[in-house]
């Protein structure tokens, strides 16, 4: 199956290169956010892997009131775009409604589908007219050979320009499991795929400060099974301090930690490349 390549800045994304999409998990202070970038443009260059930085504006889907859920629209694209300025980063961030689509692409080279809103109609084709790519996270709720009809309405709407993410399965009582089936059927689509790792090990129904919310302990494992499957890229959510992190405290990854826990994936994935080119 040929994969489309898409191009988000200067990043061939389904090129036989593994690229990472990296960032806090949500908008923090400034300090914080240059602080990531800083670190996360030193591990490209050390590791010659393309990034793409991620944060988002807001997270919607909070399961409190209370949670810190973002800057909102206009300072959060703000502070992206001059992580975008200083250090040359392809940018994406989430969209929750569709009039958050044009003002996002004005400065975000990717706008993601988060996965419970991976079949809302209208924000798939309020990103889509926007004609920046559109990365649709995979529903926790829906077989991955479905992700066709998501994707059909984006290229209904006239764009395209599509990566998908696996983020695991709902199995059981607030666990996330991850198939690797799906990142087989995915790519039958034809479209980039990507693994969110750092998503998959989240516990839900535990607040994401606890250090039960997460498993890090399976980020390895996880991690070079999907490399191995032959994803083209990763998505891992990296904080100076996870542990003081606003959101998902339990499940990023320090960046600090991050160059080291890349270079075994990237071994791995240089011989999946060479097995897939035989």
């Amino acid at each position: 199956m040929s994969i489309k390549k898409i191009k988000v800045g200067n990043i061939d994304c389904g090129n036989d290169e593994l690229f990472l999409i990296s960032g806090p998990c949500v908008i923090e202070d400034e300090k914080t956010m240059m602080q990531t970038a800083e670190k996360l443009k030193e591990v490209s260059e050390r590791l010659d892997i393309p990034v793409i930085y991620k944060s988002s504006f807001l997270k919607d889907n909070r399961s409190s009131l209370s949670y810190y859920d973002g800057p909102g629209l206009a300072k959060g694209v703000e502070i992206l775009g001059k992580i975008k300025e200083q250090f040359g980063f392809p940018i994406l961030t989430d969209i929750h409604y569709p009039d958050h689509a044009a003002p996002a692409a004005e400065v975000c080279d990717v706008l993601q589908i988060p996965a419970y809103l991976c079949m809302q109609s209208g924000l798939l084709v309020a990103a889509a007219k926007t004609g920046r790519v559109v990365n649709i996270k995979h529903g926790q709720f829906l077989a991955p050979d479905n992700m066709k009809h998501p994707v059909g309405k984006v290229v209904a709407s006239g764009n395209d320009q599509i990566i998908l993410t696996e983020r695991g399965y709902t199995m059981g009582y607030n666990d996330l499991v991850v198939d690797p089936r799906a990142f087989y059927h995915m790519a039958q689509l034809g479209y980039p795929v990507v693994f969110d790792i750092t998503h998959s090990i989240r516990k839900y129904g535990i607040p994401s400060a606890d250090a039960k919310g997460g498993a890090r302990e399976f980020l390895p494992v996880l991690s070079r099974a999907g490399v191995a499957a032959g994803v083209d890229g990763v998505f891992i959510e990296t904080h100076p301090e996870p542990e003081k992190a606003l959101c998902d405290a339990a499940s990023q990854l320090c960046v600090y930690d991050l160059e080291e826990f890349l270079k075994p994936l990237l071994e791995l994935h240089a011989i999946e490349v060479k097995y897939r080119a035989h």
